[in-house]
């Protein structure tokens, strides 16, 4: 599946954000030529293979996957991570939604309450939202950033690009840690974001997702876009890319996902453990002992 969606996953994958532009980016697939029978089969099939990659990253136990999902409203970030995820253990992944922070978080600096959700090692952590609130929301609303109880001193124009220095330190520490970091931006249209809100408004049992204040932010479009643009610009690298993915089409956006953690799992070579030679003597014993409970 990797190998056959690799040459159309290239396009979205920004190992390098130097010339990054948001604008330049489609929230369609339109470079997709493939049938929906074909787009639902090739899901399928990374689902399948992603769920016996994980097996082996849990069976190895030496490194981690840090998946993170960053998107406007709307976008498709709980469908992904749903259907993506479908098929794996779940005692291997661990998915957390970061809101809007506690009193006891602002107490603490901003990578705090996502450093002590990351995974652990032979599992998948998932991150809905994350740290990269702190480069969007609270820069969209300056007034967050004064409730953060910051030295003011240390609240000058230069802020996001330290925290930028400070997110991409952090990324550089895990990979050297043994965890490799995808880091997808759900790219949705307003006009797409606004067929969604509606659906939400008028099927009663989409209800539920409808918020007033999802409403409100999507007053804030242009502000969040520079935001995004400039986030990714600053923060994609080659061990923490951004995977900038067309989410107008829910199904295709779900397949590029599932190829981009396919295809990271694999790059991690994963095999399960080699048993030793003492343990393969103690298999044998085991073996003979049940046989032998089984003659008498």
């Amino acid at each position: 599946m990797a190998d056959d969606l690799k040459s159309h996953l290239a396009p979205f994958t920004i190992t390098d954000g130097k010339d990054f532009k948001l604008k330049s980016r489609s929230t369609d697939d339109d470079s997709w030529k493939r049938s929906k029978k074909e787009t639902r089969k090739l899901l399928q099939t990374g689902i399948e293979r992603l769920g016996k990659l994980q097996e082996k990253l849990y069976a190895q136990d030496s490194r981690g996957l840090l998946l993170i999902f960053q998107a406007m409203d709307a976008a498709g970030k709980d469908g992904a991570i749903k259907h993506v995820m479908s098929g794996i253990n779940p005692q291997g992944c661990q998915v957390y939604a970061f809101k809007a922070p506690s009193a006891e978080e602002i107490d603490h600096d901003f990578l705090w309450r996502t450093s002590k959700s990351l995974p652990e090692r032979g599992r998948i952590g998932i991150f809905n939202r994350s740290y990269y609130e702190e480069t969007l929301v609270v820069r969209v609303h300056p007034e967050y950033l004064q409730k953060q109880k910051l030295p003011p001193e240390l609240v000058t124009k230069d802020i996001w690009k330290e925290r930028f220095e400070d997110i991409n330190a952090f990324e550089r520490y895990l990979s050297r840690n043994g965890y490799v970091i995808r880091k997808f931006f759900l790219n949705v249209s307003k006009k797409e974001q606004k067929k969604r809100f509606l659906e939400r408004i008028e099927l009663d049992d989409k209800n539920w997702k409808f918020s007033m204040a999802d409403a409100k932010e999507r007053g804030f479009w242009g502000k969040y876009m520079d935001a995004y643009d400039d986030m990714i610009r600053n923060t994609a690298t080659k061990h923490a890319p951004w995977i900038v993915v067309p989410a107008d089409n829910k199904r295709f956006a779900r397949l590029v996902v599932a190829a981009s953690v396919v295809d990271a799992l694999e790059d991690m070579n994963l095999a399960f453990p080699k048993v030793s030679a003492a343990q393969k003597k103690d298999l044998e014993a085991a073996r003979l002992a049940l046989e032998s409970e089984k003659r008498g």
